[in-house]
């Protein structure tokens, strides 16, 4: 697995990306944590607005919006659970596990990939330190 990730100032537009990459069937929501409602019945403003609720409890935070991109082998047979459990462990071991985030399962490569969309603002609107997260995440798996 690769990763890469990439931090940001616009959770409205890795939303965007992503939503956009649905609806022209290049990809598929396969998971909402930290969301209360049904992923299949959540529109845009909704999705966005969970993210908008944290990143106004500290509006001095500007960069505040993580695009990860976790990509596989080619000859990888990965069904949406395994990518699930593979997303929400990752997320775990990069600190996140209590972020609200998506997942996006992407069908524009030859090769498996998903998308995670978050915040790094907590709920109690403290923020999440993202230097070094990738060596974080290597640390947590050795």
């Amino acid at each position: 697995m690769v990763a890469k990730i990439e931090s940001g100032k616009s959770i409205r537009g890795i939303l965007h990306y992503n939503e956009d990459k649905v609806a022209s069937l290049d990809a598929r929501l396969i998971m909402a944590s930290g969301f209360a409602a049904d992923i299949k019945k959540m529109n845009f403003s909704q999705k966005l607005n969970r993210f908008k609720h944290l990143t106004g409890l500290n509006a001095a935070v500007k960069t505040n919006a993580l695009h990860i991109s976790l990509n596989f082998d080619a000859s990888d047979k990965l069904d949406n659970q395994k990518l699930q459990q593979i997303a929400l462990e990752y997320m775990k071991r990069i600190g996140f596990g209590d972020q609200p985030f998506l997942v996006y399962r992407h069908a524009d490569s030859a090769h498996p990939h998903i998308h995670i969309v978050t915040t790094n603002i907590q709920k109690d609107g403290e923020r999440i330190d993202i230097h070094g997260i990738g060596y974080r995440f290597i640390r947590a798996s050795t």
